[in-house]
């Protein structure tokens, strides 16, 4: 098993050079600045989990594109329509790497939408700098995916806002509207995501007054959490926050009612799949919250309008986040391929940079020197199974 991912691994990295190789030729039109200008059609990349263990999230945020894309191409982009070219990353950061590596040598796509989570975008960084292919992550919040090291990664960008921000809405919510003084923290050691919300709820929830009076951790795939739940408990936490994803998520808020605890219990858009509710149980989801970039409860009529449109073209499902985002990533990018008049790349990347008020389902896009948006958070409580719009947040 280990042999075959170190072997998969290094054929990703091989792919790579071998695109980036390519870039640096003077031979090369396509990749490195150009598009596939040819035809009637634009194409852009999509790079998600639409399989794999977070396939919920990618599935979601292509529902997303499909729709955002099927009202765009109804007046096209520059006389073109925009083609969507899928690529399935199975949840797993080599094939994500082997996703742009296709998009862009094969595909000759001018932007990749994905991925979905922060790990399987920052697989993608240096293929897409190298190429100076635009990538724009829908929801990939951890902070250092667009900016790390004080260095700019200039050809990546995301729709949504970023974890500190996340993790201190978090924190002001227990502390001012639930009241706890105390709470407990339960995070995934190996995740990214999970440790950059611990820390940004962490030193809010004290500077608050707040006290952490109990942190335990577990890994991905792990299925029993009894015994860092009984360790939590002993505690008697006023306050459970649990920065994970949902598969995780939802055993460990079912397995932590059955053991007789009560308190309420918090995450961020990590949780937010159908999943979650068939995992954890509806009753067991009571008194539990999340933040979120945006809820189909918000009374707003762009949001409303989102919320009717999705409606018709997928069987009256309600969308959640990871479609709305999708949905606003599609527009994004088609409104920066408009402003950069054609397919040049580079053209292309500056548009981005300087999106400023485009008005989309999640909020007004404005991005701040480091390509992260500005934009609102909403908490979101599950009753009875069901999200329930809670509040609006918005940056200080």
């Amino acid at each position: 098993m280990r042999k075959k991912k170190v072997a998969g691994i290094f054929a990703s990295l091989m792919l790579a050079a071998g695109v980036m190789a390519g870039c640096n030729s003077s031979t090369s039109g396509d990749a490195g600045g150009k598009g596939d200008d040819k035809g009637g059609t634009i194409k852009i990349g999509a790079n998600l989990e639409l399989s794999g263990g977070v396939a919920s999230y990618g599935q979601s945020i292509k529902e997303g594109i499909d729709l955002a894309l099927e009202e765009i191409n109804k007046e096209g982009i520059n006389g073109k329509k925009i083609e969507l070219v899928p690529f399935d990353n199975k949840s797993d950061a080599p094939e994500a790497i082997n996703g742009a590596t296709k998009l862009i040598s094969q595909d000759k796509v001018v932007a990749i939408i994905g991925a979905a989570t922060s790990g399987n975008t920052k697989a993608q960084i240096e293929i897409a700098q190298s190429n100076k292919v635009p990538i724009l992550t829908p929801t990939g919040t951890a902070d250092d995916v667009t900016f790390k090291d004080g260095k700019l990664n200039d050809y990546v960008f995301r729709t949504c806002f970023i974890d500190p921000f996340q993790g201190t809405v978090a924190a002001n919510f227990a502390a001012n509207e639930l009241k706890a003084k105390t709470a407990a923290i339960f995070i995934d050691s190996a995740s990214d995501y999970s440790k950059g919300l611990a820390a940004s709820f962490k030193e809010l929830f004290t500077k608050e007054g707040g006290q952490i009076v109990k942190e335990e951790a577990y890994v991905a795939k792990d299925t029993d959490f009894h015994a860092q739940l009984t360790n939590i408990k002993g505690k008697k936490p006023d306050f459970i926050f649990i920065p994970g994803y949902y598969e995780e998520v939802g055993l460990i808020v079912k397995q932590a009612r059955e053991l007789g605890i009560t308190a309420p219990m918090m995450g961020a858009d990590g949780w937010d799949s159908p999943k979650l509710i068939e995992l954890a149980g509806k009753d067991a989801l009571n008194n539990t919250f999340i933040t979120n970039h945006y809820s189909s409860g918000d009374n707003d009529p762009k949001v409303q309008e989102f919320v009717k449109a999705f409606k018709a073209k997928n069987k009256d499902k309600s969308p959640d986040a990871f479609n709305a985002l999708g949905y606003d990533s599609a527009y994004f990018i088609a409104d920066a391929i408009k402003r950069a008049g054609g397919t040049d790349t580079e053209k292309i990347q500056k548009a981005l940079a300087e999106t400023d008020g485009l008005d989309l389902v999640t909020g007004q896009m404005k991005l701040d020197d480091k390509h992260n948006p500005i934009k609102s958070a909403v908490i979101l409580e599950y009753v009875n199974g069901e999200q329930k719009f809670k509040t609006k947040v918005n940056p200080q």
